[in-house]
């Protein structure tokens, strides 16, 4: 009676194999919520810093705590980075879908740890930071296999519109990231990690159920040498670029700091010995034989300068939004969040119009075409952020950055499709992680790169002018000049965040001695945003400018192509991802390589 009876709920609950016609769709749907929830949590800590803050009750703009932000930013970024190849190469040997369900079952527990973090102040801060560094670890396990699992499950016809969904989640991920942390840490800040629970909860049952290891397996040893090398070079140069970016010695920026400069030449140095142990051991983790293959080379080399111009323009806007143009609207600085999500939307809506279509058409006219173009018109939207004035009219603004995301998910998906096309199968779990190392890399390196060139910028102009706009309301001249000299990056955190620091930068005593009018001046919604907005402007030059030069290099990376090299075995160290290799995952009748 019990087997009937077991065997009826069986029927019932049916499980679909992986030789299942719609196994594929299945596969999708999950490794698409993964790569969702993964991405979303990449940048929902970015627009709800403020909040945050507040709630573990640590003031943002002490100078001790800038670390705090930095971590608190670039922690998860830089693990996705440094672990992403690793856990796609381990997905190779045990499978892949293994390890992708460890992941959502990681992500999951990490989610209720960050929520009840129950520490005040610096501790309640490096609490925050450690266990995102833990959840990184199960996101990781996400990205690095989610394209690899897709790639298994859907024929060549079909996998560049699979890969468009997917990679369009991944990257729209980060912008409705923001988003959705507007909105939550309007309510309580313990929520942006909250929402992960019953997503991860629903996928990681689901994915423990569903999916299947199609791929090919194979038994091999891990490089322990390799990942070690490559986990302690790629930390230490991007740890370095993080601290560059603080102010050291009297200079507005740390590039002299010895650690600093410690992190950057011995970070590149390890790196240059793992390309040396890479080149050297049987099987390794980074198959830099995957390079050989043109294809490959130039999909990662647009995969990374779109990341790092992409990661760029996400942080220059929200300084844009929540430091100057919402407060002159009329918007309260604690409100600035939650708007700044809501007014950023036309870039999300830009990715999911384009991404799905673009990889479908991409599976019917070939993917270098869409993937280059998607560039060039994102270089043609950063022209246009560059011709508006600092105070715009939204439309247009919205306009822009709408064509901005179009851009952008006219690239993601036959970029993905190019470079997963290009290797053998048993490669594809490395590749998968090989590429989301460059787009997380990019990311962090868009930080270092992106801030850096606007404080440059900023050190122009804003000292000359905070200094006149301060004596203009009755500050002494001794104390403006004071306050002028102030490193630009605390000015440059304080518009990153929401705040207007001038209230705190003058101190109770100043203010008090002037006249209230004054004093309600400076402390005001219009002031602080009036003043740096032309010493932004000139910083937006100087970051858009080189936007649209990486993306008009990056349109030329994705028309490489390799020529067809017969014969070529896919081996460890050898020329994988030849025409050989593309031949046999390309759509019939569309030749080598599109």
């Amino acid at each position: 009676m019990a087997n009937e009876d077991a065997t009826r709920i069986r029927r019932r609950t049916p499980r679909i194999d992986a030789d299942h016609p719609h196994y594929k769709w299945v596969a999708l749907s999950n490794t698409t919520l993964g790569m969702l929830i993964a991405t979303i949590n990449s940048s929902i800590v970015l627009i709800s810093l403020p909040a945050i803050f507040t709630g573990i009750r640590l003031d943002p703009l002490e100078p001790g705590n800038v670390s705090y932000l930095l971590w608190m930013l670039m922690g998860y970024m830089l693990i996705t980075a440094v672990l992403v190849v690793t856990l796609g190469r381990l997905g190779d040997i045990l499978g892949r879908v293994k390890i992708y369900n460890a992941g959502f079952l990681i992500f999951t527990v990490t989610s209720v740890i960050l929520s009840v973090d129950p520490i005040h102040g610096g501790g309640g801060a490096l609490w925050l930071i450690g266990w995102r560094v833990a959840q990184a670890v199960g996101g990781s396990m996400l990205m690095a296999n989610s394209a690899a699992i897709i790639t298994d499950a859907f024929p060549a016809r079909q996998r560049g519109m699979a890969l468009g969904v997917n990679m369009v989640a991944g990257i729209a991920g980060s912008f409705i990231g923001l988003v959705l942390g507007g909105l939550l840490a309007e309510w309580n800040w313990r929520s942006i990690f909250w929402v992960n629970v019953p997503i991860g909860l629903i996928g990681t049952v689901w994915a423990y159920r569903s999916l299947h290891d199609t791929g090919i397996r194979r038994p091999a040893k891990m490089d322990w040498w390799g990942n070690i090398s490559f986990a302690v070079g790629l930390t230490a140069l991007l740890a370095g670029i993080t601290y560059g970016i603080q102010p050291y010695g009297g200079h507005t920026m740390g590039w002299t700091n010895p650690w600093v400069l410690a992190g950057l030449i011995g970070g590149v140095a390890i790196l240059v010995g793992f390309c040396v142990i890479e080149s050297r051991v049987a099987e390794p983790m980074f198959p830099l034989g995957l390079f050989r293959s043109k294809t490959f080379a130039g999909g990662n080399a647009a995969t990374l300068l779109g990341s790092i111009a992409r990661g760029g323009l996400q942080f220059m806007l929200i300084i844009w939004l929540q430091g100057i143009w919402l407060p002159l609207h009329g918007y309260n600085y604690d409100d600035t969040p939650l708007w700044a999500g809501i007014y950023l939307l036309p870039l999300t809506v830009g990715f999911l119009a384009a991404g799905p279509i673009a990889g479908y058409l991409s599976d019917r006219y070939g993917a270098r075409l869409f993937a280059a173009s998607g560039f060039v018109v994102m270089a043609a939207s950063f022209g246009g952020l560059l011709a508006l004035p600092t105070d715009f009219s939204y439309w247009v603004f919205a306009l822009v950055i709408f064509l901005n995301g179009l851009g952008g998910g006219l690239f993601a998906a036959p970029n993905t499709s190019i470079i997963m096309a290009s290797v053998p199968a048993e490669a594809r779990g490395a590749a998968s992680g090989m590429r989301a190392t460059f787009q997380n890399a990019g990311m962090v390196l868009s930080i270092g790169v992106f801030f850096s060139l606007m404080v440059a910028g900023l050190a122009r102009s804003l000292p000359s002018t905070l200094s006149s706009g301060l004596t203009a309301q009755g500050v002494p001249a001794g104390s403006a000049h004071q306050v002028a000299t102030l490193p630009p990056v605390g000015t440059l955190f304080a518009a990153f965040l929401g705040y207007n620091p001038i209230q705190q930068l003058l101190g109770p005593d100043l203010l008090g001695k002037l006249p209230a009018v004054n004093a309600h001046t400076l402390t005001g919604r219009e002031f602080f945003p009036h003043l740096i907005s032309g010493p932004f402007h000139d910083g937006l030059v100087i970051v858009f400018g080189l936007a649209i030069v990486m993306s008009l290099v990056a349109a030329a990376a994705s028309l490489i192509r390799s020529r067809p090299e017969r014969g070529t075995t896919a081996g460890s160290g050898t020329a994988t991802g030849t025409a050989t290799t593309v031949t046999a995952v390309t759509p019939a009748g569309s030749g080598p390589e599109k």
